[in-house]
């Protein structure tokens, strides 16, 4: 993991993208304390030393967002005709401040940091990202949760005119996609309310303007384009456990030791991968970030609460 936290972060300052490609390049530019490329601290939790940034037009081009289609190329072909300006956010449920906020004035005086995750999906590919975001834990505070609020649900915008995806008659999926966090995994350090990729503004395809992260969870956890928050008692039901709830559970934690009922979870392809270069390695237990999260569920089956 890579994480920057300053008081403002500006365009002048965000690391190279050319630094950002190589890992080794870019731990070696930061001992050197090259002013010009404003590095930030490096904390080495949960990356390993082999772990190169994928590329950015992987990132950009290849993602699974079904409100705008199955393939992993709709996103990018069609997330353009999303509109993300204005953007308000519903706050509702266990909060003593709620209400519809504008996107702009929630994050407001927070801080952006960079950082650095694996991203491992369910379908057993993953890539390495350089992030931009604000903890959720600091974008939650300012509702002031109640005692009574476990968890925290979030729901993706639901917009049929403009995500052509939500159109069809024949979708299995009953929109808008909702997911959700037990409210210490939603305050834990790692999980991030992400605004930007590779020093960039988010894309509409990679969830814009905002999207959840929470790098030891597999990628449906990570919902995009959020429009609403809402605290409850109670553990949300998250669509796809609401699909197919032999295959997708609540938790979503990376699992090498439990195989998806078609599929295999002890081995990934990271990204980049070809025919004759598969790139494929081990899945580490929560997705190499064990160390910071497992006493979270410590005492809980895994096995069960998949």
């Amino acid at each position: 993991m890579l994480i920057r936290k300053p008081d403002r972060i500006l365009g002048s300052e965000i690391t190279p993208e050319t630094v950002y490609y190589n890992r080794r390049q870019f731990m070696a530019a930061s001992s050197a304390g090259l002013a010009s490329l404003a590095l930030p601290t490096i904390a080495k939790a949960g990356l390993q030393e082999d772990d190169e940034i994928t590329p950015e037009d992987i990132v950009t081009q290849y993602n699974n967002f079904y409100e705008f289609g199955t393939d992993k190329s709709d996103p990018a072909a069609f997330a353009h005709e999303m509109s993300t300006d204005p953007w308000s956010v519903t706050v509702s449920g266990e909060a003593n401040k709620t209400g519809t906020f504008a996107f702009e004035d929630i994050i407001k005086g927070l801080d952006v940091e960079e950082r650095v995750y694996r991203f491992r999906c369910v379908e057993a590919w993953s890539m390495v990202v350089p992030w931009m975001g604000i903890p959720l834990k600091d974008v939650l505070a300012q509702f002031e949760p109640t005692g009574n609020a476990k968890f925290v649900e979030f729901e993706t915008l639901y917009r049929p005119s403009e995500m052509r995806g939500q159109q069809g008659f024949f979708s299995s999926i009953d929109w808008p996609y909702i997911e959700g966090l037990r409210m210490d995994e939603a305050n834990h350090p790692l999980t991030l309310m992400v605004t930007g990729l590779y020093g960039k503004e988010l894309p509409n395809q990679n969830g814009a303007p905002w999207r959840l992260m929470v790098p030891w969870k597999y990628g449906f956890k990570s919902i995009k384009s959020i429009v609403s928050i809402r605290f409850t008692e109670r553990e949300p039901l998250n669509t796809w456990k609401q699909l197919q709830a032999s295959e997708y559970g609540f938790y979503a934690n990376v699992n090498p030791a439990v195989s998806h009922p078609r599929w295999s979870q002890a081995s990934e392809r990271r990204l980049p991968s070809s025919l004759f270069n598969v790139n494929r390695r081990p899945t580490l237990p929560f997705n190499g970030y064990a160390d910071e999260v497992a006493h979270l569920y410590a005492g809980m089956d895994l096995r069960k609460y998949y």
